[in-house]
């Protein structure tokens, strides 16, 4: 474990790590307590009471935040004809077929989101042992296989984020900079908690949110009081 420096020492006796936070206050305190050179990228953190080892119980899908992530996303299309004209005036990043795949084939990484229309999945989905473990693997459940290739490409540049429940049942999503006005924070926040509340699955047991908790990348964690979310 690194030790942690005077400035993090000062931060981590800004929060109570006994107690729960509102929202807002919570957020206040990840930005306070913030002591990097950069912009850190503030994310939440939802411990579910589901079994993601049940295939029904798996959380997967994507949203907009009404305030976007403070990052702007690299975006590559694969499409043809038509598809990659509109892709192109919508402003993906990187849009094309084989010649991309055969980029991406020789280590060519240079992207952070990627979507495909459903007819380049055949070719696309021999890319899966590479994109895969990146997480980059376009996914019709997140919206990244689709027809409707100027919406997906508008939506990952307003802050589309995508979240997913991992093996130990918590959902990771990033929701903003540190830099963000404060509102802002607490509106991209409460954005997610809804769709996560809305996410639950019908077969999940007992009590849903389990906690909540708020971060920056260098920051301490702040709990946020769940008993505002439903069960």
């Amino acid at each position: 474990m690194a030790k942690k420096t005077k400035k993090q020492q000062e931060a981590l006796k800004l929060v109570d790590r006994t107690k729960t936070y509102d929202a807002k206050e919570a957020l206040e305190l990840v930005q306070k307590a913030s002591t990097a050179n950069f912009d850190e990228t503030v994310e939440a953190a939802f411990r579910l009471g589901v079994d993601p080892k049940k295939a029904d119980q798996q959380i997967r899908g994507a949203m907009v935040l009404p305030h976007g992530t403070g990052k702007t996303q690299t975006v590559l299309v694969f499409a043809k004809g038509d598809k990659a004209k509109e892709a192109e005036a919508a402003g993906a990043d990187y849009v094309g077929d084989q010649e991309l795949i055969n980029k991406i084939n020789q280590g060519w990484f240079e992207f952070d989101v990627v979507v495909a229309t459903p007819d380049m999945m055949a070719e696309v989905g021999k890319l899966g042992r590479v994109l895969g473990p990146k997480g980059l693997m376009p996914n019709p459940k997140t919206g990244t296989v689709t027809f409707e290739v100027e919406k997906a490409v508008n939506e990952i540049k307003a802050g589309k984020v995508e979240y997913r429940v991992d093996k130990q049942s918590n959902i990771h999503v990033p929701i903003g900079k540190v830099s963000f006005d404060l509102d802002k924070l607490v509106d991209n926040f409460n954005a997610l908690a809804d769709t996560v509340v809305k996410a639950k699955p019908q077969a999940a047991k007992g009590t849903y949110i389990r906690n909540v908790a708020v971060s920056s990348t260098m920051g301490p964690g702040v709990k946020v009081d769940s008993s505002n979310f439903a069960k």
